[in-house]
């Protein structure tokens, strides 16, 4: 007796007709025919539409969304107007309304098929506020959502007065990564010596490390190289990732030929953030102008792992955004030009498989032995749910269906034209038989 059966599913490796059979949360068994004969408490039939794990948000500020307009909107659209913005908000900030926006993007998140989000706290404020309501929503979200929260000194490690003994603290209290924002100190210098202290702190606690890294349009900002040398100096291979990290889009290309095999021998992940980096980046450039995001596709070439974020959604850097991945599969799929079949499939591998590796997920994937969670797509293929933001007809979380949404269609009222417009149908013949 199963507790519910999924049948005639495609996975993202292009299997069809598979089914997927759960049991007490986890993955029974996965393959073609399972479903005949076999008594579960629920069905649900994908149809031969996809079924993929859950999306993954490798880089989120949960303690800012939804604070769009508070105090007052960023009219220059920088990332420094945004900071000081934030700087604004922070005395206003109450446990109470900070949970509330949470949980009302939780519950976007959970529509959209997000249900993995590792977020950055600021704990530039002593009084940690934000701490103090983001391990409340994590406890709170717990049973749909997997949140994992870094220690971020937004105002600095060493520039914010007590940001040191704050970042201490939060982790005290139960905070799961630490974070950094070497870019933003006051020197060069300070930016390398927060990094050291970081990974330093991170190894003697047997935790994880995320650093806003180089998020810069100077090509001369160079911690992610400071980044992997402490990584290996540490033996936290795995264990770190490198957020943003824009200020490769302007470096010269002998450098980076250095460092990006520095990066992969480290063992280092990286996260892109393509809605923001393209939003915010390039913002003192008349033309031509720069893109901002970090080199993708070369990354991945040398075997870096590479995931996106979503980074912000209506708050003080960014006023639009859905909690949609698959939006920000597709933006960063457009910078980074990556336009061959195999290139758009590693962008949707950036929001699923590689951001659940950056966040160490335990038991994630379609797999037996795997945690019962996955998305039913309205799209046959990874590449088509990218192209059409695929309409997720249901999130299931631990074996149960936690949200459904009807099939996207259209009625037409047009001479001798079909009277129901499907998105999925209107790919390219070529497209529905097995493609290099």
């Amino acid at each position: 007796m199963f507790d519910l059966i999924v049948t005639d599913a495609t996975l993202p490796d292009g299997r069809t007709g598979q089914d997927i059979a759960v049991r007490d949360g986890r993955i029974v068994t996965v393959g073609p025919g399972l479903a005949a004969g076999a008594e579960a408490g629920a069905r649900l039939d994908a149809g031969g539409l996809l079924v993929t794990p859950p999306f993954v948000d490798a880089h989120f500020h949960m303690d800012a969304t939804l604070s769009l307009g508070l105090p007052r909107l960023n009219h220059s659209g920088t990332l420094l107007e945004g900071i000081a913005l934030w700087g604004e908000l922070k005395p206003l900030l109450t446990v109470e309304a900070l949970v509330e926006r949470g949980l009302r993007y939780c519950d976007l998140a959970v529509s959209r098929g997000l249900l993995a989000i590792r977020s950055h706290v600021d704990v530039s404020d002593p009084r940690l506020v934000t701490v103090e309501a983001m391990l409340e929503l994590r406890r709170q979200v717990a049973p749909w959502i997997d949140l994992q929260l870094v220690a971020f000194p937004q105002d600095g490690y060493f520039r914010a007065p007590g940001a040191a003994e704050a970042l201490e603290r939060a982790l005290d209290m139960g905070v799961d990564v630490v974070g950094g924002i070497p870019h933003f100190e006051r020197t060069m210098a300070d930016g390398a010596a927060s990094v050291a202290s970081l990974c330093r702190i991170a190894a003697e606690r047997g935790l994880r490390v995320d650093l806003h890294c180089d998020e810069t349009d100077d090509p001369l900002s160079r911690h992610v190289e400071t980044l992997a040398a402490e990584t290996i100096r540490h033996g936290l291979q795995g264990r770190v990732a490198g957020s943003h990290l824009t200020s490769m889009h302007s470096m010269d290309n002998y450098y980076v030929s250095k460092l990006i095999p520095l990066m992969a021998e480290a063992g280092l992940h990286a996260v892109a953030n393509p809605l923001i980096n393209i939003t915010l980046q390039g913002r003192h450039d008349t033309y031509p102008k720069r893109r901002g995001q970090t080199r993708v596709p070369e990354l991945m070439a040398a075997g870096v792992n590479v995931a996106f974020g979503h980074d912000c959604v209506m708050d003080p850097w960014y006023s639009l955004g859905s909690g949609d991945m698959l939006e920000v599969a597709s933006m960063g799929l457009h910078v980074g030009q990556m336009t061959s079949r195999d290139a758009m499939r590693a962008c949707f591998d950036a929001v699923t498989v590689n951001a659940a590796a950056v966040m160490g997920l335990e038991g994630y994937g379609l797999a037996p032995g795997c945690r019962a969670d996955m998305v039913l797509l309205q799209a046959a293929d990874p590449i088509e749910a990218i192209r059409l933001r695929a309409t997720r007809l249901a999130v299931v979380r631990g074996g149960k269906v936690v949200s459904r949404a009807e099939p996207a269609r259209s009625a037409l009222s047009l001479p001798g034209r079909p009277a129901l417009v499907d998105p999925a149908d209107y790919a390219p013949p070529a497209l529905r038989a097995p493609m290099p």
